[in-house]
């Protein structure tokens, strides 16, 4: 039985709660040579690094303005590993951060101080697959695209498909709660995890959800996926498979304004039309994937462009892109292609998946927010995020699923000119921002990590962060799994961070 208990201890640059954090802060020299023989002796020597030079490989995410290297990073293999390592953590309080491709654009695995990095690259086995009942089973280290492709020759698929789907890990994917462009009517990653099993952060193995999509009692499954590795680890994923639709038709569209394309958004959906996918680039992003890719299919005089996709029954297909094309045209498309040959569709979503590269090769450094705002409001929202990019002085190219909203305003600038960072920062807190006062959220599909934690406040009252804590705590009383991650701390982000602080009046976990 162990016992949350008040009050929150300060460690470092965060705030843990309970008798394991003053343990903790007792703890400031840990004897990390017998740490890293448990570790040996529990993995294997080949899945233990603590060379200075090696560790350095691992000292951020996808965030790379953030960086922080581990004290260890280890690599199991198996459940049973994972949870021999956690173990061992537990025993000598050490902090532990999951990590799986190091994909995450918001520093959900960037490593804290005197930490172990839990890496499950490792773990790459698709377990079981079943298509009679639409399922698989997967270890974290999957790459995304691996799922499809295990399955795509019976004909079936995995919908969430985030842009890095190629090198993205289904365990981050499920720490993140991961979309992609088809999440406007197939849903984010959460739509489609069964069941998981876990490492709890005192190393126990628990499973939560099952093989059945319905199931008695508290969902779990669903508090788990998106929780950022605060409430464990999960090593082992079923996910939901979907048949392959009879037909597919991608249709390009380009417009004059970006009203134009933000009305046209909104009068597809209005139709009573789901589409599988519809994004839209501004001129700027346009260009730059034209630079770098070179599809020849984006029009580079275009104020905007819409990439909208359709799939179902074949009569079905038929009928919406028709539908869809009245609709671009009235909204006054200055031309509209249709694609229906694999390979050309293909060549349609290129520009759209190469975007991030391709901000990539034309400015040093890029900084790139995910805020949610009503489809409603898109026009508005660009307009002023033009507005914002001017006031601070940096470009901002606009590249986003703008059928569910969520924006991915890419700052460009160069994190070799002093004070820059800081500056696009403050533009992107001014954007995710704009979002929350329009109605929407900081964040649609990458999380809030160690990047946007100090704006949670802005979309969350005291109460409601306290309670997430309540529920952290009833899986992670001594607050070593990913700390630093989601919640704002009083000395990293100030008075906007009071709500972490709350007392707690012990309860029991059994």
């Amino acid at each position: 039985m162990l016992l949350l208990e008040k009050p929150w201890y300060p460690l470092g640059s965060e705030w843990f709660c309970g008798q394991g954090a003053a343990m903790v802060a007792l703890s400031a020299k840990r004897d990390w040579r017998s740490i890293g023989r448990a570790f040996e002796q529990a993995i294997g020597k080949n899945g233990v690094i603590q060379r200075r030079e090696e560790l350095l490989v691992y000292e951020c995410d996808g965030l790379t303005s953030y960086r922080q290297r581990p004290a260890v990073v280890v690599l199991p293999q198996t459940t049973a590993q994972v949870a021999e390592v956690v173990k061992i953590c537990d025993r000598y309080q050490v902090p532990f951060v999951a990590r799986g491709a190091g994909t995450g654009l918001s520093g959900g695995a960037l490593p804290v101080e005197d930490c172990v990095l839990i890496v499950t690259a490792r773990m790459n086995q698709i377990l079981e697959v079943d298509l009679d009942n639409q399922r698989v089973v997967v270890q974290p280290g999957v790459i995304n695209n691996w799922v499809t492709q295990a399955v795509s020759g019976a004909g079936f698929y995995y919908a969430p498909d985030p842009s890095s789907q190629i090198i993205c890990s289904i365990g981050g994917n499920v720490a993140e709660n991961s979309g992609g462009v088809h999440c406007l009517k197939y849903g984010v990653t959460t739509n489609h995890v069964l069941g998981l099993k876990l490492v709890l952060p005192d190393g126990a193995i628990v499973d939560v959800g099952s093989k059945i999509p319905e199931m008695p009692g508290y969902d779990l499954t669903g508090v788990f996926v998106g929780s950022e590795g605060t409430l464990g680890i999960a090593t082992e994923i079923t996910l939901r498979i979907l048949k392959a639709p009879e037909a597919i038709h991608v249709l390009l569209a380009d417009f004059n304004s970006i009203e134009a394309a933000g009305q046209t958004v909104s009068d597809i959906i209005s139709a009573g039309i789901i589409p599988g996918g519809m994004e839209m680039m501004d001129n700027f992003s346009i260009n730059a994937v034209e630079d770098v890719v070179a599809t020849n299919c984006y029009p580079r005089d275009a104020t905007a462009i819409l990439l909208i996709e359709v799939d179902g029954l074949e009569m079905e297909v038929a009928a919406n892109s028709q539908r869809i094309n009245e609709i671009c045209y009235q909204n006054g498309s200055r031309s509209v292609r249709t694609a229906i040959d694999p390979q050309e569709r293909l060549m349609l979503w290129k520009g759209r998946k190469a975007a991030f590269a391709a901000m990539g090769k034309i400015s040093p450094d890029y900084y790139v927010q995910d805020g949610v705002i009503p489809r409603t409001k898109l026009p508005y929202v660009l307009q002023q995020i033009g507005a914002l990019g001017e006031k601070h002085g940096y470009r901002v190219a606009n590249v986003f699923h703008a059928g569910d909203g969520n924006l991915h305003p890419l700052i460009l600038y160069d994190n070799s000119i002093a004070g820059q960072l800081e500056q696009v920062e403050a533009l992107g807190g001014d954007i995710l921002k704009l979002c929350v006062e329009v109605g929407g959220s900081i964040s649609g599909e990458h999380g809030i990590g160690a990047d946007k934690r100090c704006y949670m406040p802005a979309m969350f009252t005291e109460t409601d962060l306290e309670t997430m804590q309540w529920v952290r705590a009833v899986f992670d009383p001594k607050t070593l799994a990913n700390p630093g991650k989601l919640f704002p701390s009083p000395r990293t982000c100030g008075e906007a961070a009071r709500a972490t602080q709350q007392q707690f009046p012990t309860v029991e976990r059994f």
